[in-house]
This record gives C-alpha cells, sequence and structure tokens, in this order.
C-alpha cells in the first residue's frame, strides 16, 4: 500500500477518533510531560562542574518510564480493539494496559540500549566514526519501531518482540523512516509554540508541551496502520482503514 495512503487512513482514524484520544491520553500526558519538565528544570539549573543526582531524579526518571510504557500499552490497546471494530471503554483500556507495562518497559529497555550502541561504539573507537554510527543507529531505530506491537498485538515475550519485530520490519524500513520524519514539522510547530508559552510561565508551558505530544501521538497510530497493512496474517474486519466512526 502507498505510503500516502496509510497516512490518509491514519489521518482519518485520528480525526474520528480524537474524542477518545483526549480522553484517554491527555490525562497521561500531563503526567508525563509534568515529570519531563521538572528534570529538564532540575538540570539547567543544575551546577556544571559538580552535577548532583540524586534519589529524588532517579524516583522520577523511574516514574517517567512507567507512565510512558502505560501510554504505549494503552495506545496500542486502542488501536488494536478499534482496529477491530469494537468500541472499548475507556476504563477497560486503562485497566487492561497495567498488564503489558512491565514487557513494555523491559523492552524499552533492551531496544534502546540495542539503538544506542552503534554510536557509542563507534564513537568511542574514533569520533569521526560518529557519523556512521548515528546512521545505524537511525536504521536501527526503524527496524525496531514495531516492539510495541508486538508485545501487545502478538502477545510476545520483550526479547522474542524484538527479534520479530526486527524480521518483520526489514522490507518496510524506509516507510516507516518516512513515518518517523512528521516528528521534524511536529518539534518545529512544537519549538514555535514553547517560545510563546514562555512568557506565560511553567503551567502555559505545561500545556503547551501535552498539546504537542498529544498530537505526536499521529506517528504512532500511522506506525500501527503500516503494522496492520504489512502483516502476512489478513487483518479483521473494521480496521483503520475503514474506520469512520
Amino acid at each position: 500500500m502507498p505510503l500516502s495512503d496509510i497516512l490518509t487512513q491514519a489521518f482519518n482514524f485520528f480525526k474520528n477518533n480524537i474524542s477518545q484520544l483526549a480522553f484517554l491520553f491527555v490525562p497521561i500526558l500531563f503526567v508525563q510531560v509534568g515529570i519531563q519538565l521538572w528534570l529538564s528544570l532540575e538540570i539547567s539549573s543544575a551546577d556544571l562542574e559538580n552535577p548532583q543526582f540524586g534519589t529524588s531524579h532517579m524516583v522520577a526518571m523511574m516514574a517517567l518510564l512507567l507512565v510512558f510504557s502505560f501510554l504505549i500499552a494503552a495506545l496500542t490497546l486502542f488501536l488494536e480493539i478499534r482496529s477491530q471494530g469494537h468500541s472499548p471503554s475507556n476504563g477497560m483500556i486503562l485497566k487492561t494496559s497495567f498488564n503489558f507495562v512491565p514487557a513494555l518497559l523491559l523492552a524499552g529497555v533492551f531496544s534502546g540500549l540495542a539503538v544506542l550502541a552503534p554510536v557509542f561504539i563507534l564513537m568511542a573507537v574514533n569520533p569521526m566514526l560518529g557519523v556512521i554510527g548515528l546512521v545505524a543507529s537511525v536504521y536501527l531505530f526503524a527496524r525496531l519501531a514495531f516492539v510495541n506491537f508486538m508485545v501487545v498485538v502478538e502477545r510476545l515475550t520483550p526479547l522474542e518482540a524484538i527479534k520479530r519485530s526486527f524480521s518483520f520490519s526489514g522490507p518496510i524500513a524506509f516507510k516507516t523512516m518516512a513515518i518517523f520524519l512528521l516528528y521534524i514539522p511536529l518539534s518545529l510547530f512544537g519549538g514555535v509554540l514553547a517560545q510563546i508559552t514562555e512568557l506565560g510561565g511553567i503551567p502555559l508551558k505545561l500545556i503547551g508541551d501535552v498539546i504537542v505530544a498529544f498530537f505526536g501521538l499521529f506517528v504512532n497510530v500511522a506506525l500501527f496502520r503500516l503494522y496492520m497493512v504489512s502483516r502476512p496474517t489478513p487483518t479483521t474486519p473494521g480496521n483503520v482503514e475503514t474506520e469512520e466512526e
């Protein structure tokens, strides 16, 4: 399927379900972005010559990973159920999502280390090789972009999900990278919005960052649509392609 069709179907799905998406994920995004904002403020105010990383920072980092894993679990579960033509309640989505958090957390750590490895290894050998390592990391990022779907939709273990994502994504790696390019205009929009909200202080900046993060969920919707149309097994009726409710 052409990438333009995938993006069109993902856009229609996002538009048609934007109310439920907002009710489900905006509260979670407020928690996630709030933690990120606090950490960034702590880093910016730290002494560069003697930075201190305390227990509160470690707890915040762990909480951020847990909240992000929960967000991804809920979003993927919502996309899976809606693509099957069902209308899940918000409570059911949130309750069931907790079951996938441990596996997603481990899968995220393992795949993250795999993605970062080429950059760190090649830069350690020779800083000039860092560019090659960066290209390799971007490619690996695209190949492992479907790990979350493998965990939630196909109920695989973290290591099985990583292996499955790598083999599955080979023929669609460049389409995957093209979808990730959507983060560029989102980042530009976020930069402009950050400048506008900066004058309003932390509360307004928090709201602005949450708005950007919410629309960033569209990238995940597009990736899920690419995943659905690329699966070797037929998808069920009422999938994202035909979702009009």
